[in-house]
């Protein structure tokens, strides 16, 4: 994907095995996680492959700049950018324009919010959000954040390391790093949220669940219980990764009308 400057955002598009080259999908983009700094397209190969093998949609993984190269707002200019560019060329790319979905998980479904945020009312908007355990604000004082600190492989350490090569200017309470303090959340598209249970950032999530449904937006909590923070690339230690994503491709599915 060729920037205005001229530069390239890279991406990896996946098509299930299923389908034909003349069939017209369904898109998710996705945009992975490693709080904004680590991670790439690579990383996520696998995951990438089963939600497209499972939903029967495309998926365009997008390898988003990381900080502290490319601190905030760089990551979301890529993500906006992606998905502008998607719907530009969703011949190209054999997928349906009127029908994509924003998912990523921990930054990457952060990412995803604040897009679909920023694209309320424009021509072509998300369908569907899918986000795994998102980071939906920067400073938070919920419990979780605290029992979950030390030991739960995400740590408030790692946490703090990230927000500071993310936000070295200090944006904590900007909208587009903390989705949870933007003025309103009414317009988005339905949403499935899956969460963990040993997480510093599961009680961040249901608060902002809770704050979509109060707001009128269709959304989806699934908890896993037993897990922690990036499990669902981990399924060789958590056997719930497995049914975790086979759920949320049966709902993007399920959003995307491609169920059979």
């Amino acid at each position: 994907m060729a920037r205005p400057d001229g530069s390239a955002l890279l991406a990896r598009l996946y098509r299930p095995l299923s389908s034909q080259p003349h069939h017209v999908l369904p898109l998710l983009i996705f945009l992975h996680g490693g709080g904004w700094c680590v991670g790439d397209v690579a990383s996520y190969d696998v995951l990438c492959r089963e939600l497209s093998n499972l939903s029967g949609c495309a998926v365009l993984s997008v390898d988003y700049r990381l900080a502290p190269e490319h601190p905030f707002p760089a990551a979301l200019d890529d993500a906006a950018f992606a998905f502008q560019w998607a719907v530009e060329h969703a011949e190209l790319l054999g997928v349906d324009p009127a029908r994509i979905a924003l998912g990523g998980d921990s930054a990457g479904g952060n990412l995803s919010v604040v897009t679909a945020l920023a694209r309320r009312g424009a021509a072509v908007a998300p369908r569907f959000l899918l986000l795994v355990y998102p980071c939906t604000e920067i400073l938070s004082a919920r419990p979780s954040r605290q029992r979950f600190a030390d030991g739960f492989f995400l740590d408030s350490g790692t946490l703090q390391w990230f927000f500071e090569r993310y936000l070295p200017a200090g944006n904590s309470e900007d909208w587009r790093a903390s989705p949870m303090r933007a003025e309103s959340l009414q317009g988005l598209p339905p949403v499935l949220m899956v969460t963990a249970e040993y997480d510093p950032l599961v009680d961040d999530c249901l608060a902002f669940a809770e704050r979509l449904r109060r707001e009128g937006v269709d959304t989806e909590y699934l908890q896993v219980d037993g897990v922690v923070h990036g499990f669902l690339t981990l399924g060789k230690q958590f056997p719930q990764a497995a049914q975790t994503i086979a759920t949320a491709a049966r709902t993007l599915a399920r959003a995307l009308n491609t169920e059979d």
